[in-house]
C-alpha cells in the first residue's frame, strides 16, 4: 500500500530564522530556509498521524491544511519535540475522541509533568484528551496496516527512538548509532536522518556523519533534517551533496510504500 509522508518542520531546536539573528540564513528570502521545529506527518489511507509536535504544532497543522488527526508518536521528551501537544484539542473537539499518543515510559512521565493538567483527576473543561500508548522495541501496529519499527538511537546519553515504517525510516536527533540498530535501517528507499551542520556536536550528526550513515545504510535517497542556521542557505548546501542526498524543507512531500 501507498502513503505520504509530508516534513513539517526541518529545523533544530531553536528554528531558522533563530530569533534576533542577521546572518545570511536567517535573513534569506527563500522559503526552504525558513525551518520549524523538525516534525513529519504520515498519511496512509484516510488516517493521519504526526511524529513529534513541538512548538510550532499549531502553525503546521493549519500550513498543511490537515482536518483530521489520528495520533502523535513521539521521539524523546525534548521541548522542541514535545511543546504542541496542548493543541490536539482542536482534534479532541472536531473528531469527538482522545488523541491517541504513542511515547516510552520515560516520556510518558515528562509529559505527565509539562502537561499535568492534562491527567489530572479534576478535569478542567476544555483541556485536551489523550490516550497513551506504551512504546517499547516492539513493533507499534496503527490503523489500515501501518506497523512502525521502533530504532534506538543516542542523543549524547539520552534515548531516543527512530522509526521504520515500510520503505521510510526517519530517524531524528541521533549521534550514535549501534550497528544492530542501524540493520534495521537497510533496505530502506527513503532515509531523513538529522544533520545538525557541519561541525561536530555533542548530542547530533554533523553533516560527515550523516553521509557516513547514509552510505553505511544506503538507502535510494536521503534527507537532512534538524538543520541548524549556522549550516548554510539551503541551495548553497544542496549542490555540495551527493546525487542520493538533499535537505529536507519545511512542506516536502515524499511518498512510501508499506
Amino acid at each position: 500500500m501507498k502513503g505520504k509522508v509530508t516534513i513539517l518542520g526541518s529545523g533544530t531546536s531553536q528554528g531558522v530564522p533563530v530569533i534576533a539573528c542577521s546572518c545570511e540564513v536567517c535573513s534569506s528570502n527563500n522559503p526552504k530556509d525558513n525551518r520549524s521545529r523538525s516534525s513529519i506527518l504520515i498519511q496512509v489511507e484516510n488516517e493521519n498521524y504526526v511524529i513529534d509536535s513541538g512548538p510550532d504544532f499549531r502553525s503546521q497543522m493549519l500550513r498543511e491544511k490537515v482536518k483530521s488527526l489520528r495520533g502523535v508518536i513521539f521521539t524523546h521528551e525534548h521541548k522542541d519535540h514535545v511543546a504542541g501537544l496542548d493543541d490536539v484539542r482542536a482534534f479532541n473537539h472536531l473528531e469527538s475522541r482522545p488523541m491517541e499518543v504513542y511515547c516510552t515510559e520515560r516520556v510518558e512521565e515528562a509529559l505527565k509533568r509539562e502537561f499535568h493538567y492534562i491527567f489530572s483527576e479534576n478535569r478542567y473543561p476544555g483541556i485536551p484528551r489523550v490516550e497513551l500508548f506504551r512504546i517499547d522495541n516492539d513493533l507499534i501496529e496503527l490503523r489500515n496496516n501501518l506497523v512502525l519499527k521502533p530504532i534506538n538511537v543516542l542523543h549524547y546519553k539520552m534515548h531516543v527512538k527512530g522509526f521504520r515504517f515500510g520503505d521510510f525510516t526517519y530517524i531524528t536527533d541521533a549521534k550514535k548509532i549501534a550497528n544492530e540498530e542501524a540493520e534495521k535501517v537497510i533496505g530502506t528507499k527513503t532515509l531523513v536522518i538529522n544533520a545538525l551542520h557541519r561541525s561536530e556536536h555533542l548530542s547530533h550528526f554533523n553533516l560527515e556523519q550523516a553521509l557516513e550513515f547514509i552510505e553505511q545504510v544506503a538507502p535510494d535517497r536521503a534527507y537532512l533534517t534538524h538543520i541548524s542556521h549556522l549550516f548554510g542557505k539551503h541551495d548553497d548546501v544542496e549542490v555540495e551533496l551527493p546525487e542520493n542526498v538533499f535537505l529536507a524543507y519545511d512542506g516536502l512531500s515524499i511518498d512510501f510504500q508499506y
